[in-house]
């Protein structure tokens, strides 16, 4: 059985103690991923184009885990607001929209105001 770690760079990952993701076998475990460009460390107000990095950071991710979008099977939305996840609905669509995970919503405060979603994975590689 192996395991690897993987970073994404993020400042948050040092001073928290976690990694991006962890590789377990064919299991890629990827951490609540929110939507801050990581490479520019900024965050948009807007709660569509946060769920479009996130989904954008998580795509980098599985990448480097030798993995892809389509290879998820469950997925985790977090958002402070619950009556703002129909907001987020066509993003979501565009990049699940035939991956089709196991979903849950959960509505829960984040690290910091600025953030208006997390979403974690789970994928099998295939």
């Amino acid at each position: 059985m192996t395991k690897k770690l993987i970073s994404s760079g993020s400042t948050f990952e040092e001073q928290i103690g976690y990694s991006r993701a962890v590789i377990q076998d064919n299991w890629v475990f990827v951490s609540g991923t929110t939507g801050y460009d990581y490479k520019t460390m900024t965050i948009s107000d807007d709660i569509a184009a946060q769920t479009e990095q996130c989904l954008i950071n998580i795509k980098d991710t599985l990448e480097k885990a030798g993995s892809g979008l389509s290879d998820i099977v469950r997925v985790t939305y977090i958002l402070p607001d619950a009556k703002d996840f129909e907001l987020c609905w066509p993003v979501l669509k565009k990049y699940f929209g035939n991956v089709k995970p196991a979903a849950t919503m959960i509505s829960a405060g984040l690290a910091n105001d600025k953030m208006k979603i997390e979403i974690e994975v789970t994928a099998l590689k295939s």
